[in-house]
């Protein structure tokens, strides 16, 4: 068995990298995202793991279509799906995501820089985990808190 990283390639949107199971998924991921937030911009890839085994895609923005599709290609690994998601955050749809019945893991959801840790044996290849962000640089202070907490109420997450 060998193993490699993977780096995801994007913008400044968020990424959801999930494992699914079944060809509709695609249809069924792409009425998940729409339902929980109508003005999301998004693309959606999936990798069929039997049949004709094909990289099977959706949404609503071109740009976000392609990167989805290439980042479903370089990760390759069987029933992996992929979603850019711009105007919308994860937090949204991840509820909706998780009423999907195929739907079996939610390995990532971020804006930040993200690589793939996947294993190969012959024909098959699976996703181990990711590496999601960098390493802290100490405890949060008080005032943190306080930064955390407007954030938060700014970006109408609190009242």
């Amino acid at each position: 068995m060998n193993f490699s990283v993977v780096n995801i390639e994007k913008g400044d949107e968020n990424i959801i990298l999930g494992q699914s199971h079944f060809i509709k998924s695609v249809e069924d991921i792409y009425e998940a995202v729409k339902n929980s937030s109508p003005s999301a911009k998004f693309g959606i890839a999936f990798c069929e793991a039997s049949g004709k085994r094909l990289i099977r895609f959706d949404g609503n923005d071109e740009e976000l279509i392609k990167r989805a599709v290439k980042n479903a290609g370089n990760i390759a690994a069987g029933h992996v799906f992929i979603i850019h998601l711009k105007d919308s955050f994860p937090i949204n749809i991840i509820p909706h995501l998780r009423s999907v019945p195929e739907i079996l893991n939610l390995f990532a959801a971020t804006s930040n820089d993200i690589s793939v840790i996947v294993a190969e044996d012959g024909e098959k290849r699976g996703v181990m985990g990711v590496l999601d962000g960098e390493r802290p640089l100490g405890v949060e202070t008080e005032e943190d808190m306080k930064e955390r907490g407007e954030f938060l109420r700014r970006i109408g997450y609190k009242k």
